[in-house]
C-alpha cells in the first residue's frame, strides 16, 4: 500500500501522524506533499515519510491517493494530476470539505474509484470518528478505505448526501467539544483549582463520559439519572444551563455551521 497525501494543512498532518503512528503492516510508503514549505511541521520523527512539493510526482508513485487541499483549491489541483491517474490503479479518497462524489467525478471522471471520507483531527491519537461514502467505482474499494481509517478510530458508512452533516457533527464537533471542555476547566479555576489540575479534571471527565456512553451503548439520559439524585447538586446545576441556554446554542451552532458547509459546495 503506498499513500500519497496532497495537502499537508492541519488535517492532512494529523492524518499523516496517525498513519505512521498507527499503520498497519501493508503501508510500504507514505508521501506528503504541500505548496508550500514544510518548516511548520517537523517530519523527522514520522518515520519513513517523504515530504515533497510536487503533486505529480506523488501521484505516479502512489496507488492510493489522499486529497487533503482546501476546497477553493480542488479545481487547480484536479487540472494538474487528473492525467496522470489510472482508475485501474489509483483509488482517490477525497476529504475536501463540501465538495460532493458528483462534484468529484467531474473533476476525475465517473471511472475513477473516488471515496469521500470525513475524518476529524483527533485521527493523529487514533481517536477519530470518520463518515465514509463512496461512487459506483469506488463501491469495491470500500474495505481498502476502512481498513485505513479504522485504525485511526471508528468508522460509518453513510450516504454521500450525509456528509455535509457529518463534517459539521464530527468534523467542526472537535472545536465545540474543546469549547466545552475549556467552558468547564475555566470554572474549575473559578472554584479553587489551578490551571493544571483544572484542565486534567475536566479532559478526564470528558473521556469517562464518552466511553460510559461508547461502552454502553446507552442514551446520555440514562447516565444522568445515575448522578441526578433528588434535589441535588447535579440537578440543580444541568436546569440553571438549560436555562441558560446550553442545549439550544449547541443545536443552533450545529445548524449554522451546516448552513455554512452548505454554502461551500457552491462556490
Amino acid at each position: 500500500m503506498k499513500i500519497a497525501i496532497i495537502g499537508s494543512g492541519n488535517l492532512g498532518h494529523s492524518i499523516a501522524i496517525g498513519i505512521i503512528k498507527y499503520k498497519n503492516t501493508a503501508l510500504k510508503q507514505l508521501i506528503i506533499t504541500r505548496r508550500k514549505s514544510f518548516a511548520k511541521y517537523d517530519f523527522a520523527e514520522m518515520g519513513k515519510v517523504t515530504a515533497i512539493n510536487d503533486n505529480i510526482k506523488a501521484v505516479k508513485n502512489s496507488d492510493i491517493i489522499i486529497l487533503a487541499v482546501q476546497p477553493h483549491h480542488l479545481e487547480k489541483m484536479a487540472l494538474e494530476i487528473s492525467k496522470y491517474l489510472n482508475p485501474e490503479r489509483h483509488l482517490l479518497i477525497s476529504t475536501i470539505t463540501g465538495k460532493n462524489i458528483q462534484m468529484l467525478e467531474k473533476y476525475f471522471s465517473t471511472k475513477m474509484p473516488i471515496i469521500r471520507c470525513i475524518p476529524n483531527i483527533a485521527i493523529s491519537v487514533g481517536e477519530s470518528m470518520t463518515c465514509i461514502s463512496s461512487n459506483k467505482s469506488g463501491l469495491i474499494q470500500l474495505k481498502k478505505a476502512e481498513s485505513i481509517f479504522n485504525a485511526l478510530g471508528q468508522t460509518l458508512l453513510i450516504d454521500d448526501e450525509m456528509i455535509q452533516a457529518a463534517t459539521v457533527i464530527c468534523g467542526s464537533g472537535i472545536a465545540f467539544w474543546m469549547r466545552l471542555i475549556r467552558a468547564t476547566t475555566q470554572g474549575a479555576i473559578q472554584l479553587g483549582f489551578n490551571a493544571n489540575d483544572a484542565m486534567k479534571l475536566s479532559v478526564q471527565t470528558c473521556l469517562g463520559s464518552s466511553k460510559l456512553l461508547g461502552i454502553n451503548s446507552g442514551h446520555p439520559e440514562i447516565e444522568i439519572d445515575k448522578v441526578t439524585t433528588p434535589n441535588g447538586c447535579t440537578i440543580a446545576g444541568l436546569i440553571e444551563m438549560e436555562h441558560e441556554g446550553l442545549s439550544s446554542a449547541l443545536i443552533k451552532g450545529l445548524l449554522k455551521s451546516y448552513d455554512k458547509i452548505n454554502g461551500i459546495k457552491d462556490q
